[in-house]
């Protein structure tokens, strides 16, 4: 166990927190995609959170970043979100078989995130840009409403500077909310959008179960190999 400060607990969407703890006394290498058990300080109780930065960012900015969603099971203590800058939190890890491989096979990447999903992705779509050279990378986001994205200036970058396909879409219906992008829930015609070649494709699912389990079995229906599908091993 790791006892580290917080940096910041800042708002990113109006449900989630991005969570930034110090760990320039406490080194931790990870694998992009991994995770870790977080917890108040001295609380005994701790809850698996994804990291939401890659390796090699958290090694230049000494830091580990946690989107965590204020809703659903596992959320941080509420001392948590209001924590200033100092206060400590205890860490397990990294933990976790959900992981880029080291040297993928594939020269196309997809990634599939549904709301909080994005968090061990956004890691593994960094890593990939420093590390894999030349791969066609491409990610199919969705989230509830068009205020929901987390990240998304930086994957818009990424996508105009041609460094990443970005397919972002919204899953409730309301005309009223001024997003002009994608809608539906995920389905065969976004996976459509961004799946050229199926047999050459090493995917990554994260996000609810229904959304991952529907990915998986439109992917395979698409032509992609099952061992090509990569997923979450557990629900947070």
């Amino acid at each position: 166990m790791v006892t580290a400060p917080i940096l910041d607990v800042a708002p990113i969407t109006p449900r989630t927190r991005l969570l930034t703890i110090d760990i320039s006394r406490a080194p931790m290498p990870f694998t992009a995609g991994q995770a870790v058990l977080v917890g108040s300080h001295g609380r005994g109780e701790r809850h698996p959170y994804s990291i939401a930065c890659s390796p090699e960012a958290a090694a230049e900015g000494s830091r580990l970043e946690l989107l965590i969603g204020l809703e659903g099971r596992g959320q941080l203590p509420r001392e948590l979100y209001d924590a200033m800058p100092g206060a400590l939190v205890d860490l397990d890890g990294p933990l976790g078989t959900f992981t880029f491989p080291e040297r993928p096979e594939q020269r196309r990447l997809l990634f599939v995130a549904g709301g909080t999903g994005i968090a061990p992705l956004r890691s593994m779509i960094d890593h990939a840009l420093r590390c894999c050279a030349g791969a066609a990378i491409s990610l199919l986001y969705s989230v509830r409403r068009g205020d929901e994205f987390a990240f998304m200036d930086e994957l818009a970058e990424h996508d105009r500077a041609g460094r990443l396909e970005l397919h972002p879409t919204v899953s409730r219906e309301d005309a009223t909310d001024g997003w002009t992008g994608g809608r539906g829930r995920i389905g065969r015609a976004h996976f459509a959008r961004v799946l050229h070649d199926p047999g050459a494709t090493l995917c990554f699912v994260c996000g609810p179960p229904t959304m991952v389990s529907d990915s998986i079995a439109t992917l395979n229906g698409m032509g992609v190999p099952a061992r090509q599908i990569r997923t979450e091993d557990w629900v947070r």
